[in-house]
């Protein structure tokens, strides 16, 4: 198999398997296929054995065990791309990147904060644009996407295009979910707002434990504190130790069943509705009334996944599996806080992991890895069910897994977190199956860059849905990289405002660098007007757009920041004006999203992304770092 033979490879152990399951798919008429797009959330590749067997020629991660036999298998059904990046390295700014198929900086869309469609630049979403097209869509689970029906900033309100939509927080506030994280609107003082934050525990005998964790409107009661105290040495919970958000639960065990947990719900949610062919019915919430799908029509189904993201509580089931496991902290220095910029110093004293003692950093890492195993099941049955509802009617259907919607730090520059610029924040890897064998051969591996963006043309070019549908996408149907016919990428993008303030990165295969390109802390519209100073992070200094760079030939797990060495001045700018001209001038759009149409676009660079990168040979460095820090490279 000859598929940009640089890039690709067969691991021939699961292709005899990947023929057996997909032979008897019947190949379809006129009809589109069904499309099924999974996304989890926080989800780290090496938590796939598959992913670690065809890069490292072994099971377990760098940091010890891990399983998943069910998108092990689904890997080898079709193409298995490890090195994928999302364009932002946080929930809701990746999500609206991959559900608008546009980079941050082309849609405005950079951190948490709603945006709309009541505006001139706004972008198309997918499930608008295959709603068009014929297509029955469906949504299951966590959307995050941040796009709402104006005034969303206000009210929240879907915005239609998934004709169903079971929301997390439908599944949230069922019986058959576990855990539920509660901000109670309600009054104050005569006013409205938030009453404060409770949790709330399920277990399977039908009992419900909860507890006040702060409240505005009165105190926290002693019943409270104790049975606060009581659920949590009773779910061995372990809470993160984050400056920002001290609560946020790392570890512990869930208080119900793995198919009675949230994604257990979510799973479930998406079969009742495959089940219920051409019947109406109530959702979860026991009100709103849906449709189960007409089988004369293309399915398209959005299934989001919570899972690994906080709380990281696993069932019990899977848990026990992890009993007992150690393993390999990455290694971790002060030393390298010393180098980093001062909101990167700032990131890493707000998501500090080396605090914690050496049993909560092995619980953290355990009970993270215990939850993506369960979320492999829930995967899998997922796709089973999807995958039958297809062959019982002889239609075709694709496939696409993507594992996390950005990555995860599981102590990795000293943090569990994202939101960095760093390979842990940014990293992902996508599987995808096609009924049509010859555009995803199955047992195919493709570790050439890909990015989030090229998943609106993969699904379009699938359905045969014209790009014209959607002007302005940024990304490549996955099987034309395949080929060859789209452009190889030299490096990936990405950007993000939040935390703790504005940052873009730029990586290739060598190097990885990141840069503040905006002055300001907060967003277009809070303090400043869209396009104000648009050209700051061309034009201030070098310290002041605090870069940081990465050797990635001599230095992989990205832990001596170069961006200021002598031997890399050279090569730091080189790189700021590139990443610079790209996100701030090759159509870049701000908007202030509480506004209906204020927005800025900016165009003094067209062309600048043209993903190509030929740093001159005279400014590229022999791998080197300061004799201070060369241990720390070493013990890589």
């Amino acid at each position: 198999m000859d598929i940009v033979a640089s890039a690709c490879r067969s691991f021939s152990w699961f292709v005899v398997l990947a023929a057996v399951l997909t032979a008897a798919i019947a190949q379809a008429g006129e009809q589109p296929p069904n499309i099924l797009w999974i996304i989890t959330d926080d989800q780290r590749s090496d938590s796939l054995a598959v992913y670690n067997q065809v890069t490292t020629g072994k099971a377990e991660s760098p940091l010890g065990f891990v399983m998943s036999p069910r998108i092990d298998q689904l890997a080898a059904e079709g193409v298995f791309f490890t090195n994928a990046y999302c364009n932002s390295p946080a929930c809701a700014p990746s999500r609206s990147s991959m559900h608008t198929g546009k980079y941050p900086h082309r849609n405005g869309m950079f951190g948490f904060r709603p945006a709309h469609q009541k505006v001139d630049v706004a972008s198309r979403m997918v499930p608008e644009v295959m709603k068009e097209h014929g297509y029955q869509t469906a949504h299951f689970g966590k959307s995050g996407y941040y796009i709402f029906d104006y005034p969303g900033r206000q009210t929240y309100n879907q915005i239609g295009h998934y004709e169903t939509f079971v929301s997390r927080r439908m599944l949230q506030e069922s019986d058959g979910s576990d855990f539920w994280f509660n901000r109670p609107w309600g009054t104050h003082n005569g006013k409205g707002g938030v009453l404060g934050t409770e949790e709330v525990f399920r277990f399977p005998d039908g009992t419900v434990k909860r507890f006040w964790r702060e409240r505005r409107d009165a105190e926290i009661t002693e019943e409270d504190i104790a049975q606060r105290k009581a659920v949590e040495e009773e779910l061995d919970i372990l809470r993160t130790y984050t400056r920002s958000n001290p609560n946020l639960i790392i570890g512990g065990v869930s208080s119900n069943t793995t198919w009675n947990t949230l994604d257990g719900a979510t799973a479930k949610s998406m079969q009742e509705y495959l089940a219920q062919e051409g019947q109406p019915y109530t959702l979860v919430d026991g009100k709103t009334k849906a449709n189960g799908p007409d089988p004369s029509r293309p399915v398209f189904i959005h299934l989001g996944f919570s899972a690994p993201h906080t709380p990281v509580m696993p069932s019990k089931e899977y848990r026990d599996k992890f009993a007992g496991q150690t393993y390999k902290v990455p290694a971790f220095s002060d030393r390298e806080i010393e180098l980093l910029p001062e909101t990167l110093q700032q990131m890493h004293n707000d998501m500090n992991f080396s605090r914690m003692t050496d049993d909560e950093q092995q619980q953290a890492i355990r009970d993270y890895y215990a939850l993506c195993a369960m979320l492999d099941e829930l995967v899998g049955a997922s796709v089973d069910s999807f995958k039958a509802y297809s062959e019982k009617r002889g239609q075709d259907f694709l496939i696409v897994y993507v594992c996390g919607d950005h990555g995860w730090h599981l102590g990795e520059q000293g943090i569990e977190a994202k939101f960095g610029p760093w390979y842990q924040s940014n990293h992902g890897s996508v599987i995808v199956v096609s009924s049509d064998q010859e555009k995803y051969p199955p047992g195919t591996v493709y570790d050439g860059f890909i990015e989030y963006v090229d998943f609106a043309p993969t699904i379009y070019e699938s359905a045969s849905v014209p790009t014209s549908a959607h002007p302005g996408l940024d990304g490549f149907a996955l099987n034309h990289i395949l080929t060859g016919e789209a452009v190889q990428r030299d490096y990936v993008i990405g950007e993000f405002n939040q935390v703790r303030g504005e940052r873009a990165y730029l990586r290739t295969k060598d190097f990885a660098f990141s840069m503040r390109a905006r002055p300001y802390f907060t967003k277009p519209g809070e303090g400043y007007a869209p396009g104000e100073r648009n050209m700051w992070g061309l034009e201030a200094s070098a310290e002041e757009v605090e870069m940081s760079l990465y050797d990635l030939r001599i230095d992989p797990h990205e832990r001596v920041n170069l961006a200021y060495h002598e031997l890399y001045v050279e090569l730091a700018a080189f790189l700021r004006n590139k990443l610079g001209r790209i996100i701030l001038g090759d159509g870049r759009v701000e908007v202030d999203w509480k506004q209906e149409n204020v927005y800025h676009v900016s165009d003094f660079a067209p062309g600048a992304h043209d993903r190509k990168l030929d740093i001159p040979a005279d400014i590229l460095p022999e791998p080197q770092v300061p004799e201070a820090y060369a241990d720390l490279i070493e013990k890589n």
